[in-house]
């Protein structure tokens, strides 16, 4: 089965990291986010792959120039401008000239979602298309579904005010879909599967959807961007790393901790440097990145080749970009520092 895998967005929530990498291309764990998902959905059998491109598409195609990502074989639909999820999902589909039942996938979703039960949830409901749901506590910034007890969706309401909701289980952004949802979606235009797709199929009843309590992490926050590393630092999550986590932490080979800094609960990746007496708490330490002596970082994240300068605090939850340089001393807390 084919799948499309959708990377449009700009991941204004992460800036200053994604003013020149896309979300998608940020590394978990020291791998990009995009081979993640991949890697997760070849292990369901997907061996084809769309990537469906929006926001700085020549990262993509200058990463994977021989159009392998996670041991799956893509192709790029390049959009000219935003269409929207459905829109892209039409755009990719038309691209690719899929004709046949197909997946769709968000590629900032980390999930052990059993792909295989949703496709045969799907064919056992036999509509139009099948979604998967996740459990939250609080459901309020996402698309809420309610479904009847067969499985067919009753209710799909995105973002609800705070205790209106009418269940606890959300879109978890992985779709079963038959090519005749294509025409429900305008050739041109930006189109929302969230607010005009999905509400006209539930009005047809043609929308199901199977409740999945696995892994899920949305991670195009900082905060659930540093969760990523933490659940797999802590054994939530099990992913192929790069290197051996020791004592809690994931030192990439080629960092440098000096003796006497303390780091917890934390990745740091190749080429960086922590300098004495710093102290890392629950941070992530990309690529080349320099904590100098006597700084302390919490809850934070360093991008590539940045510095962190001598004795600086920095408090849950900053994001220094990448080849920025704060200078010594300074205490800054949820903050974004461009370089």
């Amino acid at each position: 089965m084919q799948a499309i895998v959708l990377v449009g967005g700009m991941g204004t929530r992460l800036r200053p990291l994604t003013e020149a990498t896309p979300k998608q291309m940020l590394p978990v764990m020291g791998v990009p986010m995009i081979e993640r998902v991949l890697e997760a959905l070849r292990s369901h059998g997907v061996d084809r792959a769309v990537v469906s491109l929006g926001y700085l598409p020549d990262a993509f195609l200058d990463a994977y120039p021989n159009q392998v990502i996670g041991g799956v074989e893509v192709t790029f639909a390049i959009e000219s401008e935003p269409l929207g999820t459905a829109g892209a999902i039409r755009f990719a589909a038309a691209d690719a000239g899929i004709d046949e039942t197909f997946l769709v996938v968000n590629g900032d979703i980390l999930t052990d979602l059993d792909v295989s039960a949703l496709v045969t949830m799907h064919r056992r409901l036999g509509l139009e298309g099948t979604i998967a749901l996740t459990p939250v506590a609080d459901p309020s910034a996402y698309g809420v579904v309610a479904t009847d007890p067969t499985g067919i969706v009753e209710a799909f309401v995105e973002k609800p005010p705070a205790g209106t909701a009418p269940s606890n289980n959300i879109n978890a952004g992985s779709y079963v879909l038959e090519p005749g949802f294509l025409a429900r979606v305008p050739s041109s235009g930006a189109v929302s599967i969230e607010f005009d797709t999905f509400p006209l199929m539930v009005r047809d009843r043609a929308l199901g959807a199977m409740l999945d309590t696995s892994y899920w992490l949305d991670a195009g926050t900082p905060q659930t961007y540093i969760q990523a590393h933490l659940d797999v630092l802590d054994g939530t999550h099990g992913l192929a790393l790069p290197d051996p986590v020791v004592g809690g932490n994931l030192l990439r080979e080629g960092a440098r901790v000096e003796d006497s800094a303390q780091v917890t609960a934390s990745y740091v990746g190749p080429g960086a440097v922590v300098g004495d007496g710093a102290s890392l708490t629950r941070c992530v330490v990309l690529d080349g990145a320099t904590i100098e002596a006597g700084a302390s970082v919490e809850g934070s994240i360093v991008g590539t080749c940045a510095v962190v300068g001598a004795g600086t605090s920095l408090a849950p939850i900053t994001i220094v970009g990448p080849g920025a340089t704060i200078a010594p001393g300074g205490f800054h807390e949820n903050e974004r520092i461009p370089a």
